[in-house]
């Protein structure tokens, strides 16, 4: 893990980011030592809400300083499906936005009580603009891209609309490889369960991680 001295003058959020940059940009060809450096010693959040104080402070987003190396192997094609009975995946983006953002809104009080949202920060209880929610996609993407972390929008096989979603971002601990977090609509909290079980059943065998932090699942 890099020691460095984090800078001072800035909030512990601020501070967070620029340990976070500093441990992004020390890359080498290394997969386990770079995932091994990328560790910060924070307690765990949703990649949501810690990517939303990020910008708020003015900070470059915790997920983005980070590169792809520190996650997933160099050259691994992030599977982009998974489809069960009852529901299917696909990675997050703005085409999602208002059927997201009427998922979790309406739903704030049922994500913040689901495993994996421990400190009930995230969904703010205040909700989000649309347009705040648009950014928060675009960040997503732009980290699905990247290979820093994959967000998966949930939808219902019948008519596609959005029940869930599905995080994979890399772990506070190192003693996991990948931390799983994943929410549905609270008219659909019987999915819950379900959807924790394939997701982890999904990334076990179709992904390269094999210390799976579940939150508690």
């Amino acid at each position: 893990m890099n020691t460095a001295a984090t800078p001072t003058g800035l909030s512990s959020q601020g501070r967070r980011c620029a340990l976070m940059t500093r441990v992004g940009s020390h890359a080498t060809s290394d997969h386990a030592a770079i995932r091994a450096r990328s560790r910060v010693e924070t307690q765990p959040t949703s990649p949501r809400r810690s990517e939303i104080e990020c910008i708020k402070a003015g900070h470059t987003s915790s997920v983005l300083a980070m590169t792809s190396d520190a996650f997933v192997p160099p050259g691994f094609e992030p599977p982009t499906s998974l489809v069960t009975d009852r529901f299917r995946l696909e990675p997050l983006g703005p085409q999602h936005n208002e059927a997201d953002h009427a998922a979790w809104m309406s739903s704030i009080e049922h994500i913040r009580a689901t495993a994996g949202y421990p400190d009930g920060d995230w969904p703010p209880a205040s909700g989000m603009s649309l347009e705040e929610n648009l950014s928060d996609l675009r960040r997503h993407a732009n980290d699905f891209t990247k290979g820093t972390g994959f967000t998966f929008t949930v939808l219902d096989t019948v008519d596609d609309d959005v029940i869930g979603c599905v995080y994979l971002y890399p772990p506070a601990s190192e003693d996991y490889d990948v931390t799983i977090q994943s929410w549905v609509r609270a008219d659909r909290a019987d999915l819950d369960v379900p959807l924790a079980a394939a997701v982890a059943n999904w990334v076990a065998t179709d992904w390269p991680w094999e210390r799976l932090d579940r939150c508690g699942r």
